[in-house]
């Protein structure tokens, strides 16, 4: 199948998506994920963009609230009730996410004392640093598609909750740190550990928040400040060294870049270091992982949507080579960022076949694929047309 083919797929895909999830028809009890949400808030918005169909602006508007009234609420199994925040009914409308937004998992959280069980815990409720960082970028996208600055207050107001429950200083002393997984009220972690990347998509997030901000003039939003320098701490204590052979994570640290060139235009301030970090970090994953990619192994033992986040950032890597021609600025002559790019330009076939494979309708009627139906739809529609995801 044609790459051509694209646009139509990613209508159906998107459409089938609302459907299975109960968005649309809205369904009494739907099936809500934070990080496929915000991915699909994103394509929706896309959409709108490409087609000037307000019928996916209506949709990715629908599927914000429909997050906010499921993911910001207690579950239907847990003796809560109500908004996690603890606000009223009327003031927890006003402000979704001000408690942070669940995950969306299938069972309730661990309790209190309960042992943990590393298996069970992946399929456990709670809340995810790095899945609230993509619904900021998701209410952002809204924000800018709409020109209403109150998504991008739940952003912010998002932002400053789950900085002040997720970054810790050490009882014994030393740089911050970040929990992994907090329980769904953010009064305890769940998974102590600290993520690779989430301070690196702490700061992303918070900075273009903080940009956005400022270009709306919105004074009367919540300043990120103290925030920022918070993430740049815990990412200078880290290194430069931010490399994973994982795929989706290689294809995050690749959308980053391209967000960091897009920050650089928008502030002008110079992002030099930490935008050669990433592109290092990700040739480096990426010359790993590839050594072992065959496009010719079978469904069945592929994972479609890690595969499709890295085609996601090898698209973003186009958009960086665009920078690299429009110079001068971040990535003018002088720039050390101009190698690696050049380098990961020759990945590109990758993107088109993990892509080809997986438009391909057998292969997404293999078990891998049924087993996370919805996330896979999503990211697929995201990779062949990835400008509702890339935009800041």
């Amino acid at each position: 199948m044609s790459r051509n083919a694209g646009p139509a797929l990613v209508r159906t895909l998107m459409l089938d998506f609302a459907r299975l999830t109960g968005l649309e028809p809205a369904a009494a009890h739907p099936q809500r994920y934070l990080w496929t949400d915000a991915f699909a808030v994103c394509n929706f918005l896309g959409l709108f963009s490409l087609e000037n169909d307000r019928r996916f602006l209506d949709l990715g508007l629908s599927l914000v609230d429909q997050v906010h009234r499921t993911l910001g609420r207690h579950r239907a199994d847990d003796r809560r009730r109500g908004w996690i925040s603890g606000l009223s009914e009327e003031e927890g409308a006003r402000h979704p996410t001000r408690g942070g937004l669940r995950i969306g998992k299938p069972r309730n959280e661990r309790r209190p004392g309960e042992p943990v069980n590393e298996r069970l815990e992946w399929d456990r409720d709670g809340q995810y640093y790095h899945y609230l960082t993509k619904w900021m970028h998701a209410l952002n996208r809204v924000s800018r598609t709409t020109g209403d600055p109150t998504p991008l207050g739940w952003a912010m107001e998002l932002a400053k909750t789950a900085h002040a429950r997720f970054a810790y200083a050490p009882p014994a002393g030393g740089p911050k740190r970040m929990f992994w997984k907090m329980s769904i009220d953010l009064t305890h972690p769940l998974v102590p550990s600290m993520g690779q990347h989430d301070p690196l998509d702490g700061f992303i997030t918070y900075s273009k928040l903080q940009a956005a901000a400022s270009a709306l003039g919105g004074s009367s939003l919540p300043g990120l400040k103290d925030e920022i320098a918070d993430m740049s701490g815990i990412l200078r204590d880290m290194g430069p060294d931010l490399a994973t052979d994982d795929p989706l994570g290689i294809g995050g640290l690749l959308s980053d870049a391209s967000r960091i060139v897009q920050l650089a235009i928008l502030d002008s301030r110079s992002y030099e270091s930490l935008l050669g970090s990433l592109l290092d970090s990700a040739l480096q994953g990426l010359n790993a992982w590839s050594t072992a990619f065959s496009p010719d192994e079978p469904a069945e033992r592929r994972l479609a949507f890690r595969e499709l986040g890295l085609s996601i950032g090898l698209s973003a890597v186009e958009s960086l080579r665009e920078a690299v021609e429009a110079g001068p600025g971040l990535l003018d002559r002088k720039s050390h960022s101009r190698r690696p790019i050049a380098a990961l330009l020759k990945y590109l076939p990758i993107r088109d076949a993990i892509e080809q494979f997986w438009m391909d309708a057998d292969n997404r009627e293999s078990a891998t694929w049924v087993e996370h139906r919805e996330i896979n739809m999503v990211m697929l529609a995201t990779s062949l047309a990835p400008s509702g995801f890339l935009s800041i």
